[in-house]
């Protein structure tokens, strides 16, 4: 069995590297990766030696390269992480999340309508049904549940799951997708909510809240979503959509003030900020359609993830300190530049 993954360089991408080379040590698992700021190689080193892995550097909206790499290595999967992601950076710049999430969306599947696959598996998220009310507890996102995008991120990956669905519709493309809430664990880029609270939290810097902290997000340990990835694409159904969901809602605020608990800190670094335009209010996922087909429920609760991932980044601190200087960016010159 051979998967490419792109995007394998990413946050959730390279910890589904990490756990498909562990639990199929008889796969080959080809990373495709444009290394954009969100890449980082460096993450891949543990298993860069590993003759069942292969790092290929290209963008996804690159049809040469992509077609080349399908030709090269004849996937049976393909499992597309490769997306633009920070919410803030699409209001900023929507274009290039048009570009990366819906038109290199579309060269990934014409490349497997070309040389055929058993299964194209698209990683969507939560946010492209919008957001629930606060005051409405019991409301839930459940795969019937209408699209309802907020920002240019999330409709440019509404954009693409609707692109993928058509492609099973019109040319028989074995597709699923799989949408999840806020992940958090290892590797996670320093930009994002825990990370950043943890890093400033440790350098004693003020904790950015939007607002007033009330924003509610679903998180999911990112080791529960890579299993639950796993399993759609042996065992799900072709044509579906899986939501996978943590079922453990927290307040912003909250966040911030249990990482500072946790470190020592005083709450006093959490400093509220201008709120982000068009703020999503509340994300909850209904995970029981996956639940009952394919008999996955996250197995992490946040009371121990959150220590886990305190504790990563507490010993891995030239991996995101080397992040936030910029100098991750270099690591690719430094290890392939003159080969």
């Amino acid at each position: 069995m051979t998967i490419i993954v792109t995007g394998g360089a990413g946050f959730i991408g390279s910890n589904f590297v990490f756990h498909m080379l562990d639990k199929y040590p008889d796969y080959r698992i080809v990373c495709l990766d444009k290394l954009t700021y969100a890449g980082n190689l460096s993450t891949l080193a543990p298993v860069m030696d590993n003759p069942n892995f292969r790092f290929v550097k290209a963008d996804i909206c690159d049809r040469e390269a992509v077609n080349r790499l399908f030709e090269e290595e004849h996937p049976d999967i393909v499992v597309n992480f490769a997306a633009e992601s920070h919410v803030d950076r699409s209001i900023e710049d929507p274009g290039i999340f048009l570009q990366t999430n819906i038109l290199g969306t579309a060269t990934l599947m014409d490349a497997c309508r070309k040389y055929g696959i058993t299964r194209y598996h698209q990683v969507s998220t939560d946010e492209v049904y919008g957001d629930l009310p606060l005051d409405r507890p019991d409301l839930f996102f459940t795969e019937e549940t209408p699209i309802h995008t907020s920002s240019p991120y999330s409709s440019s990956k509404a954009g693409a799951d609707l692109l993928v669905l058509a492609y099973h519709r019109t040319y028989g493309l074995p597709v699923t997708i799989s949408r999840c809430s806020n992940n958090y664990g290892p590797y996670h880029f320093p930009e994002k909510l825990i990370p950043l609270m943890i890093a400033n939290c440790l350098n004693d810097k003020p904790l950015p809240v939007y607002g007033e902290g009330l924003n509610v997000r679903d998180w999911l340990y990112v080791e529960d979503h890579c299993k639950a990835i796993d399993l759609i694409i042996h065992k799900g159904r072709v044509g579906e959509v899986y939501n996978g969901g943590g079922r453990d809602g927290r307040r912003n605020i909250d966040i911030g003030k249990l990482i500072c608990k946790e470190l020592g800190k005083p709450e006093t670094l959490i400093t509220h900020v201008t709120d982000r335009k068009g703020h999503d209010m509340r994300y909850a996922i209904d995970p029981t359609k996956i639940h009952n087909e394919l008999g996955w429920l996250p197995e992490t609760k946040f009371a121990d993830g959150i220590k886990k991932t305190i504790a990563w980044y507490l010993e891995n601190r030239e991996w995101w300190e080397t992040i936030i200087s910029g100098e991750y960016q270099n690591y690719y010159e430094k290890m392939y530049g003159n080969r």
